[in-house]
């Protein structure tokens, strides 16, 4: 399915989505707390932004500038685009660059192979993996890794850092579309070498993650290969894969009928050692436009232990049917960490665990008006208080927003309103230095 028809469906889809999900129950929530005796001390006022900040946000984005003879938008997408934010003088700027080569960019991240700071670039459709550098003239690229890996399609889907080797060398675990790849880049003295882990004809892989589950020092990769993208509410086969170098490919989730688009591998509870979890995505029946959520999305959890078809399940999203995007930080400064869900249309979840991990977590909205299919989001600390702030891509809205800790919840503040009404899909968002920022 090439994007142009893949973006025609999905926003068919989106559009029929939330229709359905306007009509489903409430998502659940943590039971309401004891009256206390006296009230509640009051909010704090939302922390002062700085005028400045010494870090900004790269999007990577999928757009459709393009208008038919009807003067309506039309599924043609317009180049990869990257946009930039940043904060200068008291103001939110931004700034942004195209790349023709291809038409939509998954991923971006910031890369050091050794000679200072640059963009790292998965794109699709042409399948590319692109370093650029930013000077006077602008940025420049330079192609780490291309290929057509003989499907429908061919798409850099996601990516990680990972020292594959143990040498201390940042190599890049890449995911990729529709041939199932699974594959290393490794940065060599003149260049760079693929060594490929996976490869399966017709498989989607949308998500690489890296950890050490086991506490033997050895990073693993895990990844979520899975059937093709299905949008009229068939059943997606998908399962979580391990890989260890030098070893075998090991199953550590299976879905059965569902699959996974986001997992996450980090040591939530604090316990010294890396859990996985994985976003199971709900099931939906009945015709595009009129579907309804058969079973929601929910979280289950892993430890290195876990039989694959047996992860605690840890918290469901009633009323909704994805999530895209698990992150964890310590976003109220208690040297504890929380983990931070952006559901598609039930909003923004903070979710933290009890004694028992394995149980189900507190569950607690941050913002229920906030939604996009991927919907977009990271913790960074772009102020470097030492506290970090949560950034995301409400694309149903056209917004970018941010969220401060106040002492007692998270206060949003709209940084970014987007001047049009272009389709857009965020696909991910990274902090960044200003020195890779084009001020133009």
């Amino acid at each position: 399915m090439s994007i142009r028809s893949y973006a025609l469906a999905l926003m068919s889809l989106i559009v029929g989505a939330f229709a359905a999900c306007g009509a489903e129950e409430a998502p659940s929530k943590a039971a309401p707390e004891k009256p206390a005796a006296a009230a509640p001390p009051a909010a704090a006022a939302m922390p002062a932004t700085p005028d400045t900040l010494p870090n900004g946000i790269v999007l990577a984005l999928a757009h459709f500038p393009n208008k038919g003879a009807d003067g309506k938008y039309n599924s043609v997408p317009g180049a990869a685009r990257l946009e930039f934010l940043y904060r200068e003088g008291g103001t939110w700027k931004t700034s942004a660059f195209e790349d023709p080569d291809s038409d939509t960019f998954h991923k971006t991240m910031i890369y050091d192979a050794g000679d200072g700071p640059r963009l790292l670039t998965l794109s699709a459709t042409r399948a590319l993996l692109k370093t650029w550098e930013l000077t006077d003239a602008g940025f420049t690229g330079t192609v780490l890794w291309e290929k057509d890996f003989g499907g429908k399609t061919s798409r850099m889907r996601d990516a990680e850092f990972v020292d594959w080797k143990g040498d201390g060398t940042a190599s890049i675990a890449v995911a990729t579309h529709d041939m199932g790849v699974v594959a290393v880049v490794h940065p060599t003295g003149d260049g760079y070498e693929v060594e490929q882990l996976d490869e399966k004809e017709n498989i989607f892989v949308h998500e690489i993650e890296v950890g050490d589950l086991n506490g033997d020092g050895v990073v693993e990769i895990y990844a979520t290969p899975s059937e093709p993208n299905r949008l009229d509410g068939r059943a997606q086969k998908g399962e979580v894969v391990r890989y260890v170098a030098g070893g075998e490919r090991t199953v550590v989730a299976d879905l059965g009928e569902r699959h996974a688009k986001e997992i996450l591998v980090a040591d939530v509870d604090g316990d010294g050692t890396d859990e996985l979890y994985v976003v199971v995505e709900g099931e939906v029946e009945g015709k595009r436009g009129n579907q309804r959520i058969k079973s929601p999305v929910s979280i289950r959890r892993y430890q290195a232990d876990t039989p694959a078809d047996q992860g605690a399940e840890i918290a469901v999203f009633q009323g909704d049917w994805l999530t895209r995007f698990l992150m964890v930080g310590d976003i109220d400064g208690d040297g504890k960490n929380e983990m931070i869900a952006a559901a598609n249309t039930s909003g923004l979840w903070l979710l933290r665990p009890g004694d028992d991990p394995n149980a189900k977590w507190e569950a607690k909205l941050i913002d229920r008006d906030s939604a996009g299919f991927e919907h977009a989001s990271i913790l960074a600390d772009l102020d470097g208080d030492g506290i970090v702030e949560l950034y995301v891509a409400s694309d149903r809205h056209k917004e970018v927003r941010r969220y401060v800790w106040d002492g007692r919840r998270m206060k949003r503040e709209v940084i970014y309103k987007r001047p049009d009404d272009r389709p857009i899909f965020t696909w991910n968002l990274m902090a960044i230095p200003m020195e890779l920022i084009p001020k133009n």
